[in-house]
């Protein structure tokens, strides 16, 4: 069953592209017709799309992997930031920090810096401090939450990257690929498709189409949590009575060997 049909992408305007002066291409398969000097996107294209998109994520949550998502234009932030705090999952939707993950371990260590700053407030040294110095300390502090603050469980690279606007995130999206980290996206029409694992062609503009696309992005990530979740559960009930039947059996095995013992004293005795 599709994860969302034809009626409800038309009413999020998900089929509205750019004008056809800036369009791309390479989008040329996705685009139904031009009115009115507009690109309309195929939506029948667009809904098969969104459920390859999904079941990818879906797997991947499943595996107990991360997907970053990044958002960073104004209309997105905080559609995103919601929408992918409600499923544990890392996102950014302020500056795409230069190098984040080509050069993952310093992004790291200013993460431990936050943390460590944390610890610091907490401890009896932090009284001994100057006003000044207190000041200095919370204000790189809030400097480093607002950037690093949502990607902070991000303990190693993604499995994956979600993108909003490939235009916009096009530094992050040159290092997924130099990475070899899958990029899913939702794609315009003026934008380039190409070299991207994912693509759901639809208005990357409209926030009520990015709530749409984000939100069933994350239903398809809660569902592989849940499956994962319950998968574990299974797991760890068919370990118990494996356990209990093999404390059985050493209990047997202890029966029959102190048998044993009292058998070889008797024939001692005789």
């Amino acid at each position: 069953m599709p994860r969302t049909n034809f009626q409800e992408l038309l009413d999020a305007g998900v089929h509205f592209g750019h004008l056809k002066r800036k369009w791309n291409p390479n989008m040329a398969p996705y685009i139904f017709m031009e009115k009115n000097g507009i690109h309309i996107i195929d939506l029948q294209k667009t809904v098969v799309k969104i459920d390859e998109a999904a079941a990818a994520l879906k797997q991947i949550a499943k595996s107990g992997r991360k997907i970053l998502f990044v958002a960073t234009k104004k209309q997105a932030k905080d559609i995103v930031a919601d929408a992918v705090s409600a499923v544990n999952m890392p996102y950014v939707v302020e500056r795409w920090p230069g190098g984040m993950l080509t050069n993952f371990p310093t992004i790291r260590k200013a993460v431990k810096k936050m943390i460590s700053i944390d610890k610091m407030t907490k401890d009896s040294s932090w009284d001994n401090l100057s006003k000044r110095e207190k000041l200095q300390i919370t204000r790189q502090r809030a400097k480093l939450e607002k950037i690093l603050g949502s990607i902070a469980d991000l303990t190693r690279l993604p499995a994956a990257l979600f993108v909003v606007d490939v235009m916009k995130e096009k530094i992050a999206v040159r290092e997924a690929q130099k990475l070899g980290i899958p990029v899913f996206a939702m794609v315009d029409t003026n934008s380039n498709p190409e070299g991207l694992d994912f693509i759901i062609p639809s208005n990357d503009d409209a926030s009520q189409s990015v709530r749409l696309i984000v939100r069933l992005m994350c239903d398809a990530v809660a569902e592989g949590l849940n499956e994962r979740k319950v998968e574990r559960e299974n797991d760890n009930a068919d370990e118990k009575p494996k356990k209990a039947r093999s404390k059985k059996s050493a209990a047997k095995a202890d029966v029959k060997a102190e048998k044993v013992d009292l058998e070889s004293k008797d024939t001692d005795k005789e």
